[in-house]
């Protein structure tokens, strides 16, 4: 049965992106597959695209994925892209179809969830609990405090050195207005932030930072987004203690939330390990792909 693609365009591109979309469906409009195509729009990352495609189980084998990539390679390229990834459960029909198409491995990431019923709280207690000297713990829902809006964008800099691999993502430049876009974009989506961080006691400045977002019927699972601490500050255990803080809170705020995922490249040994002390699971591993344009 011939199958047709239709071109579509996201109506609401974000601070940091914009979207291309593509559909296939058949002579009688019965939807085949998708293709998403994100193009990064913040300094920084102008270089870059990011791809989702799916085709239905029953469609596949015959080169649908093939036109959608042929698609999104060709609109990629005439943005000016140098580096289109793509991510795939590891194993699976895209992590083989990925690999056919000339794309090659680049990082591989470990999915791992937090089953807050099971989470050993006396001792993720003990751990915020132990006092770092120098620091202190703060912590707000939504929106950074105007007087800590400053120091918390400069502090997002502690993401920059996170193990990558051979992925060519380019470096994110954060300033106050877009961390004040992000906290909006996910307020706006029904979504509710909660961010832990540290302070240095000496001068008031963020050094640290651990995000989680969580659904907005507080069911279901949270999602973190981000932990980090700047160069300088490492080796004082100021990631364990914020995302530790983090769970305490989100066990507390949130009784009905089932758990708290995270992902992790393979090669952040050191947040990996801060995931097993607190008792993360892992549940499946990701490869992220590149084709270099």
């Amino acid at each position: 049965m011939p199958h047709r693609i239709t071109a579509l365009t996201d109506p609401e591109p974000t601070a940091s992106s914009r979207r291309l979309a593509w559909l296939v469906s058949d002579d009688e409009g019965v939807p085949a597959g998708s293709a998403f195509l994100r193009l990064f729009t913040k300094e920084g990352q102008e270089h870059l695209a990011e791809l989702e495609i799916a085709v239905h189980r029953a469609e596949r084998r015959r080169g649908i994925g093939g036109r959608l990539l042929e698609a999104a390679v060709t609109a990629a390229r005439g943005e000016g892209r140098r580096s289109l990834l793509a991510q795939a459960e590891g194993d699976s029909p895209g992590d083989h179809f990925l690999a056919a198409h000339g794309f090659r491995r680049v990082l591989a990431l470990t999915y791992a969830r937090l089953p807050l019923a099971d989470a050993d709280l006396g001792r993720i207690d003990a751990i915020v609990q132990q006092p770092r000297a120098g620091y202190r713990l703060v912590q707000w829902e939504g929106t950074v405090p105007p007087d800590l809006a400053r120091t918390f964008a400069a502090s997002r800099r502690a993401m920059d050195d996170m193990p990558m691999d051979g992925a060519d993502y380019g470096t994110v430049v954060w300033d106050v207005d877009r961390v004040l876009s992000a906290a909006d974009a996910i307020a706006k989506r029904g979504e509710l932030l909660h961010t832990v961080a540290v302070v240095d006691t000496a001068d008031g400045s963020v050094v640290g930072f651990s995000e989680l977002v969580v659904p907005g019927d507080e069911r279901g699972d949270g999602q973190h987004y981000g932990t980090g601490v700047l160069p300088e500050h490492r080796g004082h255990g100021l990631g364990l203690w914020m995302k530790a803080e983090s769970i305490r809170l989100a066990r507390g705020r949130h009784p009905e939330l089932g758990g708290l995922l995270t992902d992790t490249a393979d090669s952040n040994t050191h947040m990996r390990g801060i995931n097993d002390t607190l008792g993360y699971l892992p549940t499946h591993r990701a490869v992220e792909y590149q084709l270099d344009l």
